[in-house]
């Protein structure tokens, strides 16, 4: 069994297209899970009751996204379990597709896709693994598929990251354990880009002190000698970005004040992977 853990806080423009996704699934033995983080819009409450047997809601007060996601998956009966925004959907055979990989590979901790970019993003963004790369950009996608004794074993996502990346920082935490992904070289997911998501609402504006904050965490990954090891030992694998280049982003991280890091990269995320590939497509 999969579940599907969709949390929803006054959301519901594109819930019914988000389940309808789930329930066009090949893989057949789904859970629907949608946590309620105490939605106060009326609109968002009455699509909640109207929803279907077949989808178990959860409600609790607002405690931000990462305390839903954990709810979720706290309560989610499947052997393998994935999050899913309210505004986002999955291609048919997501669900079948990345389960596979898991089952074909038990040493791969999770499974991934490509991302199809929707509404203010366009076009396809091609996603790896590479655990080193991690440790400076978030470069997957938050719509993991893992098992969930492994959610069990890291702790579940950080519920005091209410401004956004807790996706960043569990999958760190999941690769200083050793648990590292694998990518369906396919684009099953489809991720809305908008200015009101709190991507680019809220953890943008504060990257540097989230980015600052996760290293004061995982203190022991980002010290000198450890992160040539990993750079050694990753650097032959795919990257979005050369990786050499990510210890001059660390130093100028630690020498700049936060917030002029921050600055800095906003200006830089213009010329970004996905912001390249939105231009070529609208250029097309």
């Amino acid at each position: 069994t999969v579940s599907i853990v969709i949390p929803c806080y006054n959301t519901h423009a594109y819930l019914n297209q988000t389940i309808c996704s789930v329930r066009g699934q090949t893989f057949q033995s789904i859970q629907i899970i949608v946590v309620d983080d105490g939605s106060t819009d009326p609109a968002t409450i009455d699509c909640l009751n109207h929803l279907g047997e077949n989808v178990l809601v959860i409600h609790q007060s607002n405690q931000g996204l990462p305390a839903a996601r954990n709810a979720g998956f706290a309560a989610a009966s499947g052997e393998f379990v994935q999050p899913l925004d309210a505004d986002d959907w999955l291609e048919p055979n997501a669900v079948e597709k990345l389960v596979n990989v898991l089952k074909q590979s038990p040493e791969a901790g999770f499974s991934f896709s490509h991302i199809c970019m929707e509404g203010e993003g366009e076009g396809i963004l091609t996603k790896h693994y590479n655990f080193f790369e991690q440790l400076f950009l978030n470069q997957l996608p938050y719509c993991l598929m893992l098992r969930k004794s492994l959610w069990q074993t890291a702790g579940g996502y950080d519920e005091k990251m209410r401004h956004g990346y807790e996706d960043w920082e569990f999958n760190i935490r999941l690769g200083s354990m050793g648990h590292f992904g694998s990518a369906v070289p396919m684009p099953l997911f489809h991720y809305r880009v908008s200015r009101d998501g709190m991507l680019l609402r809220t953890s943008n504006k504060i990257h540097g002190e989230i980015w600052e904050s996760i290293r004061h965490k995982h203190a022991e990954i980002y010290g000198a000698t450890n992160l040539f090891r990993l750079w050694h030992e990753w650097r032959r694998h795919p990257s979005t970005y050369p990786l050499w280049i990510y210890f001059g982003w660390l130093i100028i991280a630690q020498l700049l004040p936060s917030r002029t890091f921050t600055a800095l990269f906003r200006v830089l995320r213009r010329y970004s992977h996905g912001r390249r590939v939105t231009a070529s497509v609208t250029e097309t």
